[in-house]
């Protein structure tokens, strides 16, 4: 039921993209440049590149709904990855973006199990997102400042008070291993 909501949500998103919706527009762009700009950010691009790429494919997507006879034939963002993914991989392999590319573009590529994967990351960041609230202090600061902040154990020790690095270290283990513990609980 949740997957034919989806498809109807991006039915009305792109109808309302061929009738130039502000809003749709927006919606689309929120709920799809997050996962274009981590596809690109990790296959050695910048934020400027995934602005640009993600820009190229909106305007392929709405040159093919103003065509009027377009029809999705996966998921919205299915579509968006797989012209991103395609442009980037063009970008990437130094080939001009002369002319029209969209042409070669009628069926995306198989993405889903790229989607699927990066959905899979998405559940597994949430969990650990979770996880990590419910650790508590001083866990969770002390992983926070190790892992994120790159602090020293010294650094970390003079924070809480340790007496040395090596209390610190003992404190960090016994932290990830509640963590651990907090994250496989989980269902």
């Amino acid at each position: 039921m949740n997957n034919l909501l989806n498809i109807e949500r991006d039915q009305e998103l792109l109808q309302g993209l061929a009738m130039n919706d502000d809003k749709s527009l927006e919606t689309i762009y929120l709920d799809n440049f997050p996962m274009v700009a981590k596809m690109i950010l990790q296959n050695n691009g910048s934020e400027d590149d995934a602005k640009d790429i993600f820009q190229e494919a909106m305007i392929v997507l709405y040159e093919k709904v103003q065509e009027g006879n377009f029809i999705l034939s996966s998921r919205l963002k299915t579509f968006l990855y797989a012209v991103c993914r395609r442009l980037w991989l063009k970008k990437l392999q130094g080939n001009a973006l002369n002319g029209p590319i969209y042409e070669d573009l009628e069926e995306p590529p198989p993405v889903e199990e790229t989607l699927e994967a990066q959905e899979e990351k998405d559940l597994l960041f949430s969990k650990m997102e979770a996880s990590m609230g419910k650790i508590g202090e001083p866990c969770k600061t002390i992983l926070e400042d190790y892992y994120i902040h790159r602090k020293s154990m010294l650094e970390i020790a003079d924070r809480f008070g340790y007496t040395n690095a090596e209390n610190a270290k003992n404190q960090k283990y016994k932290c990830l291993m509640r963590l651990k513990k907090l994250f496989f609980a989980q269902k």
